[in-house]
């Protein structure tokens, strides 16, 4: 099979920004491959929460979305630590915009953890995360001597694939789909069957195995949790048939 001739619909399921940047990361690295269908799968409703009162050494932020929130909190005049350990480069990225000393795992929520455990700094954390997040970082903290609390600032509310998406997806034309986290994966499965056949690239083995129900045509997961290796995999379906 040669590299698809024509432009490959490609669905942004991705909250706007996130899909905008790995749709011009994409385009850079494949121009002129894909038609970009942007249907975001879920939209962040900010939350202003209490939690307990501490002297925070450091802010925990595992998603740009939390950076967001927190941004957002500090502008409503809540007092935030200004040091933050984040999840991975593009989350250090965003804080530091945000005006936040940022240190970055490179990885996920358990090397963020280990990142923790290793450092001197002794807590209170703070984590500000999701309503759905994965990780449960500040328990595992606090059970291992370093105290931390976790705020739910946000939750992503699920959003239906729109027109443009559905017409994709009930065609006889291959379908990319990359998919940035069980949760998506889940809500996206959720919306099926579908009639094209689906390329799904997933940024981890537990979001590939929310697709199962759709038995992908062609599967392939990152094999680093972030958007530079989704680029990577899909190049990878682009150029190679046989991956």
């Amino acid at each position: 099979m040669a590299p698809q001739s024509r432009p490959l619909p490609l669905l942004l399921t991705r909250p706007a920004t996130q899909g905008d940047r790995f749709a011009a990361d994409l385009a850079a690295r494949l121009p002129g491959r894909f038609d970009m269908v942007r249907t975001p799968l879920m939209e962040p409703a900010f939350l202003s929460p209490v939690w307990p009162e501490a002297a925070y050494t450091a802010l925990i932020l595992t998603s740009e979305t939390g950076v967001e929130a927190a941004a957002r909190l500090r502008e409503a005049g809540r007092t935030l630590p200004t040091t933050a350990w984040c999840v991975g480069d593009r989350t250090a990225k965003v804080a530091e915009s945000a005006g936040f000393r940022a240190t970055s795992a490179q990885g996920d929520a358990e090397a963020l953890l280990a990142l923790i455990l290793a450092s001197n700094d002794p807590g209170p954390f703070l984590h500000l995360r999701g309503r759905e997040a994965r990780g449960d970082i500040a328990p595992r903290l606090a059970a291992q001597g370093k105290p931390a609390h976790a705020a739910i600032v946000y939750a992503q509310e699920p959003l239906p694939l729109n027109g443009q998406a559905q017409a994709a997806l009930s065609g006889p034309s291959p379908v990319l789909v990359p998919l940035f986290s069980p949760r998506s994966a889940a809500l996206f499965a959720a919306q099926g069957p579908f009639t094209a056949p689906l390329w799904i690239a997933a940024i981890s083995p537990a979001t590939a195995r929310a697709t199962a129900p759709l038995a992908p045509a062609r599967l392939l997961v990152a094999d680093h949790p972030d958007a530079a290796a989704m680029t990577t995999v899909i190049e990878t379906m682009m150029n190679d048939p046989a991956s």
